[in-house]
Parts: structure tokens; sequence; C-alpha cells
């Protein structure tokens, strides 16, 4: 066993290391984490640079984690953000000797304020710089970077907001092990008088609304419609006690819970799924195919949600409700509808998969790796 271990080691320091930048919400981490997964398959070092506040890979301890500091700006006072550019000024001065040390092959920011750091270390210690961008609109953070980055890799193939000028790639947006097992599951047996199963997932900062109109919208439809449903629904923990309330007047059967470690299940066994269009959510739906009503969240920078959920409507796969007009009455409608004729669920699933999506992981490997070896005039 030894004599493996050793052996890895000294393979991963012949083909060298990457250096991944990321943090914050899943949006970011789940793309980095299955790239690490490949990355280390394929007998490369991963590091992982994110801030203080950043999570590491839960899943993986032969992740090397390093944190230098960094603090986003944006929604605070004028002296919260001359702190926070302080912050984010010796984040990149950490950043450039830890990349000078590491000397990796290349850098991958993959957004957010976490990401700033690493990357402008990477422009000043001269180290190709790669970006992946998870929405359908560029963010701030990789805006900032874009035109010091060799090339940026978009997740959408219309992404908005890309500076003129700068090398873009279309790749897509890798998911999550335990979701790429389930990508393509067939869709559920719908018969007309069969169990529907809906799935209700709103992340941590967008759930309330989920939880103030599904729950009634149920309650507005036909007894014998509510009698076929099995609702899964992810809720903030102050709001549990009134959804469980809320749901007490209708026939459903509700499952309610804060977390659900189970969603690649749940969403294979879904017939439809009622959800925010963060770029996790966006990338899983697409990856196993269901049907969504997509309900963006509209303070979302730049309204990227929507650009995400358009991206769904255009193929055919879900329906877009904005929140001023997501109420108890529309979305009891627009269920009735569907339920009425599930063919069109049987068909937007159909369209919602995007077929090569396990796959996507090992192109962003490729995608990275070129580039890399470009610097490296091989």
């Amino acid at each position: 066993m030894k004599k493996v271990a050793v052996n890895e080691k000294k393979k991963s320091k012949e083909l060298g290391t990457i250096v991944l930048c990321a943090g914050g919400s899943g949006g970011h981490i789940f793309p980095a984490e299955a790239l690490a997964t490949k990355l280390l398959e394929q007998g490369l070092k991963v590091v992982l640079l994110t801030d203080k506040r950043g999570k590491a890979f839960e899943a993986n301890d032969k992740i090397q984690v390093v944190r230098v500091n960094g603090e986003a700006f944006t929604g605070r006072s004028v002296f919260g953000k001359v702190f926070a550019l302080l912050l984010l000024g010796l984040g990149t001065i950490q950043s450039f000797f830890v990349l000078r040390r590491l000397k990796p092959l290349a850098v991958v920011g993959f957004g957010g304020f976490a990401s700033i750091p690493g990357g402008m270390g990477a422009y000043l210690a001269r180290i190709p710089l790669i970006i992946h961008e998870q929405n359908a609109v560029l963010g701030r953070a990789n805006r900032l970077l874009a035109k010091k980055a060799r090339l940026v890799i978009t997740s959408f193939k219309k992404t908005s907001k890309v500076p003129r000028g700068i090398k873009t790639s279309y790749v897509g947006m890798p998911v999550r092990q335990q979701i790429a097992k389930k990508a393509g599951a067939p869709y559920p047996k719908l018969g007309t008088k069969g169990k529907i199963n809906i799935l209700v997932i709103g992340g941590s900062q967008g759930a309330r609304i989920l939880s103030d109109v599904v729950p009634t919208a149920i309650g507005l439809l036909p007894e014998d419609i509510q009698k076929k449903l099995e609702i899964c629904q992810q809720c903030r923990k102050e709001d549990l006690e009134r959804v469980k309330k809320a749901y007490k007047g209708t026939e459903a059967k509700v499952t309610l819970a804060n977390f659900f470690d189970d969603i690649p299940d749940k969403m294979a066994k879904a017939h439809l799924i009622i959800s925010r269009s963060g770029a996790s959510s966006m990338a899983e739906i697409f990856a196993i195919g269901r049907p969504a009503i997509l309900v963006p969240f509209k303070y979302a920078a730049d309204d990227h949600q929507s650009a995400n959920a358009l991206a769904l409507k255009e193929k055919g796969g879900g329906w877009l409700m904005n929140e001023n007009g997501f109420t108890p009455a529309a979305l009891a409608e627009r269920l009735e509808s569907l339920f009425e004729n599930t063919d069109v669920l049987k068909n937007a699933a159909s369209c919602a998969l995007i077929k090569d999506t396990p796959k996507i992981a090992d192109s962003l490997v490729k995608t990275v790796l070129d580039v890399a070896r470009e610097r490296k005039g091989k």
C-alpha cells in the first residue's frame, strides 16, 4: 500500500498542479468539485484557493485547501466597501506568493468574490487563468477577471455581459457525481390515475416565497388532483411549522425538510420540479431531464436567474414565473393545466435533458489542460 501511495505522489508531481478558485454558494463550489474529482483521477494535484468564509470540498481530503483574505464589497457602506477592497488587495498579494510557490500549470476561477484574489494573483504571477461561468450572465467577479484570462468557459450557449474581444468556449456546467449517476434517468410513468411526484427546492435565500405560495396553490386544486400528489418540499427551518399547517387542509401526501440529502434520487423520481433557477439547480435539471416551473430570485445579481430560466423555457423544458406573478391562483391554474394533460410534462422532460452532461467534466478537464499545454508549448 505504501508503494502505491508513493507512486501516486510522484505521478502527481510529474503531471503538475491545477489551482481552483471558488467559494460561496453551491453554484460555484459544485462545478469546481466536479472538475477537481476528474483532475485527481488523471493524476494531477489539485489545490483549492478560497477566502476564509469559503467552504472546502467535503467529499475529498486529497485536495489541499489554502485560505486567503477576501470580502464581497457589494451591498456595503462606503467604509465597508473600502475595507473589502483592502482585504481583496491583501488576498491578491497572498495568492501571488502562494502561486509562485505552487507553480501550477493553470488557475481556474469559478466566480464569486472568493475567486478574485486567486485570479488576480495568477495574472500577476503570469500563470494561465481560466474562468468558468455557471450562469447565463457573466458574473461581476468574472467580468473583472475576464480580460486577464486566457479563456472564459461558459455553461450556456448564450451568455451575456461577456466583454468584447474575450475568447470564450461553450463547455457546459459539470455536476456532482451523485447527480451524474442519475443523468438521463427515465421519466417516471405517469398515468391518468397514478401518483404525481412534485419536488420543491428553493435554496437558502429563495425558499420563503415557495413556502408562502406552493401550499396555498395546492389547496386550490380540485380534490381529485390533490389526492394524486406526493410532494417533497425544502423549507427554511423557521418556515417548517407554518408550511406544515398550510398543507393540513389538503389531500396531498407531503414530506417537508430543511435539507434533503438524497436530492438526486428525489429529482429522478419527480414528475415536476418547482424551483429557483440558480446555476446548480439548473445544471441538475438539465442533467436528469425533468420539467420545471422556475421562479427566478428577483434580487439575483444582474437578474441572472431569469436568464437561466429563460434557457430552459426556450428549450421547451419548463415554465418561467416571475415573483410578481407567482401567486397561489396563478400557480394552481398552471398546475391544473399540466396535470390534466400529462403528455405536456413528458415532452418537457425530454426537452429539458442535456444528454452529454456526464461528459462535461471530462470536456472541462481537456479544455483546462489544453490551455496549460499552450503555455508549456507542448
